[in-house]
């Protein structure tokens, strides 16, 4: 999977806020022609915590069936470890390959508490589950050598950013365990993660311009730093500032700009909100930009 861009697929929905179970299929499709190295399903960018049992299932099968086992398919698991692993037992009836453990929910916990909840869910599926550390989660070295040795454990996802802390924690790691960059808008921090052996990362720009997010993996591996300069400076820094102007727009923007580029992704579901006429003008611009640089 550090072979090539991941991506985290939209999950379309209709006007009416419903699961648009055609235009998933339409939809990931363009997706997978641009040859990601795996489809992580049903995660943060896909709404996972607005989806019901039966609707993630159907999103889990679809993706399965539509990839053909050309690449990885990792579903999102969540909430508490008992919820999550009804999820996971979904997954795997769907057919995924694995599944990505996504933050729990409400309450702080201590470690050794998140160390714990890892384990419930990988006793509960055969699928090789990765977690997740942002928000409310967050592991030490020590506790992810725990994690390394928990069945079925195979990596860990960072959605921090905190690369001191971080090395610690490769540091502390078996070699063949993986890391991910997970932080929002990951090609902003894609070199710093490189740089301590982290070399892939998680791409919401894959879902709606999987152009410009290609683009910047072949420069970013290839070494040509002068490129990754371009395209941060005049697509993604810009569109960070945008994402940034309110809660949920690293998802709302996203679907925003695929709605933009006539993929039939649909609005996003409460408690996310779209973005604003003005800011859709901006996006429109910036869109364009990126696809010109590329």
């Amino acid at each position: 999977m550090a072979a090539g861009v991941l991506s985290f697929p939209l999950t379309p929905f209709t006007e009416g806020g419903e699961l648009a179970p055609d235009a998933f299929r339409t939809y990931l499709r363009t997706q997978l022609a641009a040859d990601p190295a795996a489809v992580f399903v049903a995660c943060g960018t896909g709404e996972f915590f607005s989806l019901t049992l039966d609707e993630y299932a159907e999103v889990v099968r679809i993706a399965v069936e539509e990839t053909a086992h050309r690449v990885p398919v990792i579903a999102g698991v969540g909430y508490g470890w008992a919820i999550a692993a009804q999820y996971a037992a979904r997954a795997e009836e769907a057919g995924a390959d694995g599944a990505l453990l996504l933050p729990h929910y409400l309450v702080k916990a201590p470690v050794d508490g998140l160390v714990e909840q890892v384990r419930k869910v990988a006793e509960a599926t055969s699928l090789p589950l990765i977690a997740y550390q942002r928000d409310y989660v967050t592991f030490t070295a020590a506790s992810v050598a725990q994690l390394a040795k928990i069945p079925g454990v195979i990596g860990l996802k960072d959605g921090h950013g905190d690369l001191d802390q971080l090395q610690r924690l490769k540091l502390a790691a078996p070699e063949d365990f993986l890391f991910f960059n997970g932080v929002a808008t990951a090609e902003m921090q894609a070199r710093a993660y490189s740089a301590i052996g982290i070399p892939a990362y998680s791409s919401a720009v894959h879902a709606f311009a999987p152009e410009i997010s290609k683009a910047f993996f072949t420069a970013l591996h290839a070494g040509d730093q002068s490129r990754v300069d371009e395209l941060l400076r005049h697509f993604y820094q810009p569109f960070v500032e945008l994402r940034d102007h309110r809660p949920g727009y690293a998802v709302s923007l996203v679907k925003a700009a695929a709605r933009l580029r006539d993929l039939p992704v649909g609005p996003v579901r409460a408690p996310l909100t779209d973005p604003t006429p003005e800011e859709l003008t901006t996006l429109k611009a910036l869109l364009a930009t990126g696809l010109d640089l590329v």
